[in-house]
C-alpha cells in the first residue's frame, strides 16, 4: 500500500468515525436545565392592622379590635409596605428515558426566607419545589417536594396577592410520593406526603413532629374529569379527600403535689387527632373567560393556612393523665371570573367558616382563628402585559367576624365585624 492510499484509508475512516459519533449522539438525549422566572416588586397598603406571614406580606384575615383605655382601637392603624422576596428562579431538568419512562426534574427557589420561630431571614433564599418525575405512556410518578394535592394546579385562584386566595384555598407545599394514572378523559391521583414548611400545631408550636409521630403519612385521593376542544377551550371538574391523623403528646405531665411544683410524674402518651377532607372544584376556560370554583369541608386545616386546628375536648387524670381531641371543622369555597388576553379583569371572591367540634371540649384550643366566626373577601385586579413586563393593581377587601366560642367551639355571641383594605400593586418582569 503507497502513502497515497494510506491516507486516503485514513480520512475515509475518520470522515465514517464523526458520521457514526453524530448519528450516536442524535439518537441519545442529553441531559439539560432551562431557567426562567420573574423579578417582582409589591406595593401595597393596608387600613387595618393584619394577621399575616412574613412582614405583612401574605395577608390572612384583619386582626381582631384591641381596644386601649378610651376605647379606641388600637388595631386600626394602617400600613404599608414594599417587598421583592417573592421573586423566583425555576429550573427545568430533561434527561433520558429510564425504565422505559420520559424522565425529567424541577426545582425553584425564592427569596421567602425559611420556617424558623421568629422569621429572622426574610430576604433569605428558599426551597421551593424539588421534584423528580417518571412519566410512561398513562402514569406519571412524582417524587419530591410540589403543592399539596389540596391545591389544584389546574384550578387555582390567579390573584396578584402571594396569599393565592389563603384563608379560602388550602395553601401548602410537602415533601410527597404521588402516582398519577390517567384513563381517557379521567384521571387518578393518589398521594402521601409529609409536612416541611407548612406545618400542624400543638403544645410545642408548630412543628413537623406530630404528623412524623404518628407514622402514617397525610394521605390523599383526587378524581379528575377533563375535556379540551378547539385548542384553547377546556372543562375541568374534579373531587379530592384527605385522610391525616397526628400525635400532639409522646407524653403526660402531672405533679403529685401542685403547690410546690416538683413531684412531676410522666406517662406515655399516643393520643391521636384524626381528621378528613372533602374537596370539589370546577374550571371552565372558554375564548374570552375563564371561570373556576372550589368548597372544601375539612377538619384541622391549620398546616393549609385556613382557619381551624383541633381542641381538648378532656384530660383524664384517673388512673393516668391522658388527654382527648377533637378536630376543629371549616367550610370554606372561593369563585373567580377573569377575562382573557393581554389585558385582563378578573373578580375573586372567597368565603371560609368555623364549624367548630362534633363533641363539647375544654375551651384549649391549638387552631387558627378559634375565636373568629367566619371570614369572607373580594377581591378585583387588573392585570397588564407589556412583552415581559407585567403590571398588576388588585384590591383585597377582607372582613372577619370576631366573637366567644360555645362549649363546641362554634363562635356564636359577641360578634363584631372588622375589615381591612388591602390596595396592592405588583411589577413582575419575567425571563
Amino acid at each position: 500500500m503507497t502513502m497515497k492510499h494510506f491516507k486516503l484509508c485514513f480520512i475515509l475512516l475518520f470522515l465514517f468515525s464523526m458520521i457514526a459519533n453524530g448519528q450516536e449522539k442524535k439518537e441519545e438525549p442529553k441531559f439539560g436545565i432551562n431557567f426562567s422566572g420573574y423579578v417582582k416588586t409589591d406595593i401595597y397598603t393596608d387600613s387595618r392592622q393584619i394577621v399575616n406571614l412574613r412582614e405583612d406580606h401574605f395577608l390572612i384575615y384583619p386582626e381582631n379590635q384591641k381596644l386601649d383605655i378610651n376605647g379606641i382601637d388600637i388595631n386600626a392603624k394602617n400600613h404599608t409596605g414594599i417587598l421583592s422576596i417573592q421573586s423566583r428562579i425555576t429550573g427545568k431538568i430533561t434527561g433520558p428515558d429510564v425504565l422505559k419512562a420520559k424522565t425529567s426534574a424541577m426545582i425553584e427557589a425564592d427569596f421567602f426566607g425559611n420556617e424558623n420561630q421568629t422569621f429572622v431571614d426574610i430576604n433569605g433564599f428558599r426551597l421551593r419545589h424539588a421534584i423528580i418525575k417518571l412519566n410512561w405512556k398513562t402514569t406519571e410518578l412524582l417524587v419530591g417536594q410540589y403543592w399539596h394535592p389540596l391545591f389544584i394546579t389546574e384550578c387555582f385562584p390567579d390573584v396578584v396577592s402571594f396569599n393565592t386566595g389563603a384563608p379560602f384555598q388550602p395553601f401548602s407545599r410537602t415533601p410527597q410520593i404521588r402516582l398519577s394514572q390517567t384513563t381517557g378523559k379521567f384521571k387518578m391521583i393518589f398521594t402521601a406526603s409529609e409536612q416541611r414548611d407548612f406545618l400542624s400545631t400543638g403544645p410545642d408550636g408548630s412543628n413537623h413532629k406530630y404528623l412524623s409521630n404518628a407514622v402514617i403519612p397525610d394521605m390523599n385521593f383526587n378524581l379528575q374529569y377533563s375535556h379540551l376542544w378547539n385548542e384553547t377551550n377546556e372543562f375541568l371538574i374534579g373531587a379530592g379527600f384527605e385522610y391525616k391523623q397526628i400525635v400532639p403528646r409522646l407524653s403526660a405531665t402531672a405533679d403529685i403535689n401542685i403547690k410546690d411544683g416538683v413531684d412531676s410524674i410522666y406517662y406515655a402518651a399516643d393520643d391521636k387527632v384524626k381528621s378528613s377532607a372533602v374537596s370539589v372544584y370546577t374550571k371552565l376556560r372558554l375564548k374570552p373567560v375563564t371561570f373556576k370554583a372550589y368548597a372544601i369541608l375539612g377538619s384541622n386545616m391549620f398546616d393549609h393556612v385556613m382557619l381551624g386546628g383541633y381542641a381538648v375536648t378532656s384530660i383524664n387524670k384517673t388512673p393516668e393523665l391522658r388527654y382527648d381531641y377533637d378536630p376543629v371543622k371549616i367550610l370554606s369555597m372561593w369563585a373567580e371570573i377573569s377575562t382573557n388576553g393581554k389585558i385582563q379583569g378578573a373578580i375573586f371572591a372567597g368565603y371560609t367558616r368555623n364549624l367548630g367540634t362534633d363533641v363539647d371540649n375544654t375551651g384549649i384550643y391549638y387552631s387558627r382563628g378559634s375565636n373568629i366566626n367566619s371570614v369572607y373577601r373580594v377581591s378585583p385586579r387588573l392585570i397588564m402585559n407589556f412583552g415581559k413586563l407585567r403590571i398588576a393593581p388588585e384590591i383585597e377587601i377582607t372582613a372577619a367576624q370576631y366573637g366567644k366560642a360555645n362549649v363546641r367551639g362554634v363562635v356564636d355571641s359577641g360578634l363584631i365585624t372588622v375589615s381591612n383594605i388591602r390596595a396592592l400593586l405588583a411589577f413582575y418582569y419575567f425571563f
